[in-house]
């Protein structure tokens, strides 16, 4: 498909295609948008057409047939595994009659992280990148694209094009160049600092003790343990994992400096494992499991313990990921995410712009009673 020389924008069905450093190049630096982390998805089959996620990526090259552009795209034939729920759009489509699916999204699988989804160093290029985005929604007749947790800098060329707002929040814990766990826990509410110690020392007096695996440290003994939990964590809500066991070693071999596996072990033997995935500045929460319950271990393996890797490597930021309102008790603040949707059918968008408007709505409202409960001393907690 070519829209406009001296360029040509194509759909590429793997990211194997794609040079990785040209990828990378382009990104914003996020781990999850890595070109190793993607190819693992498909390598593992965690996506590909048997999943309901088949690869879309849209790219751009220039006369010399380098990569200027791309977009991490799947044809969905579903709406799991995105973190942005559009099932009652879906219903409605077909109580009219009406295919819903399959529908174009832009999101990293199963990852609820903002990051630049137009990958691209040039403005025009990305003005581009939209335009080729809706061409594909209208060529193959699709009901609707849709663009997951955008970052800021993309947002002004979807709003040109007249996409749709949707407001979301999320929590974010802020290392404010704390030198140490307590003088993190100093600026805390007396309340909330005395839960959490309690919780801590319950945790301890249990006898559980916690080690921080580096990739690089990282055997194929500890994925198996991993994979376990993180396997029980699906069994307990009655679901199925998306990830296979694959995927773990893949991304362990293939971007090792930014994974942070750690360890929970009573009585010599390990009992529950939470994986994160971290860059210079950001450390994101991802998947959590124990194989043994220990009250208030999930708090620690999944919060505490990463809040004390970000004290000692000077990471600015932990994302927590989607919902959770207990997270504000342990320092988490809330902060605002979003998402843009083009709607192929004119009554259709105009009912969905009107549900997203009433949404934005409570969201803000939400937002608002969320930052009264921060867990900071008055004045002192900062977004």
């Amino acid at each position: 498909m070519s829209l406009s020389a001296p360029y040509t924008i194509r759909v590429v069905s793997s990211l194997a295609e794609i040079d990785a450093s040209a990828w990378n190049g382009l990104t914003d630096g996020t781990p999850f948008l890595q070109h190793a982390f993607l190819l693992a998805l498909e390598q593992s089959n965690s996506v590909g057409q048997s999943t309901g996620w088949t690869n879309y990526a849209l790219t751009i090259t220039d006369q010399q047939s380098s990569l200027v552009g791309a977009i991490p795209l799947y044809l969905k034939t579903h709406s799991y595994g995105e973190y942005v729920f559009d099932w009652s759009w879906a219903d409605a489509y077909a109580k009219h009659g009406l295919a819903y699916y399959p529908k174009l999204v832009s999101a990293v699988p199963f990852t609820p992280v903002t990051c630049a989804k137009l990958l691209s160093q040039s403005p025009a290029i990305s003005g581009l990148l939209v335009q080729a985005l809706t061409s594909l929604l209208t060529q193959h007749k699709l009901s609707s694209a849709h663009v997951l947790f955008p970052a800021d800098s993309c947002q002004p060329y979807f709003e040109e094009a007249g996409w749709l707002k949707r407001d979301g929040v999320q929590f974010r814990w802020q290392n404010k160049q704390y030198t140490d766990w307590e003088a993190f826990i100093g600026t805390l509410s007396h309340d909330k600092r005395k839960k959490i110690r309690q919780e801590r020392k319950k945790v301890t007096n249990a006898g559980v003790t916690c080690q921080w695996l580096l990739g690089k440290d990282i055997q194929e003994s500890d994925w198996d343990f991993f994979y376990a939990c993180y396997c029980n964590t699906y069994a307990a809500h009655y679901s199925m994992p998306y990830l296979t066991r694959e995927f773990f070693s893949l991304i362990g071999q293939s971007m090792p400096q930014h994974i942070l596996l750690i360890i929970a072990e009573r009585d010599g033997q390990p009992i529950a494992a939470t994986l994160n995935i971290f860059n210079e500045t950001t450390l994101y929460g991802r998947y959590w499991g124990a194989l043994q319950y220990v009250p208030n271990l999930h708090f620690e393996l999944c919060y505490y313990q990463a809040q004390a890797f970000c004290i000692e490597r000077n990471i600015r930021y932990f994302e927590g990921g989607a919902q959770g309102e207990h997270k504000l008790a342990r320092g988490f603040e809330p902060r605002p995410t979003c998402s843009y949707h083009k709607i192929a059918h004119p009554e259709f968008s105009a009912a969905i712009a009107a549900f997203i408007q009433d949404e934005s709505e409570h969201i803000s409202a939400y937002t608002n009673e969320l930052e009264e409960r921060v867990p900071f001393k008055r004045n002192d907690h900062t977004l």
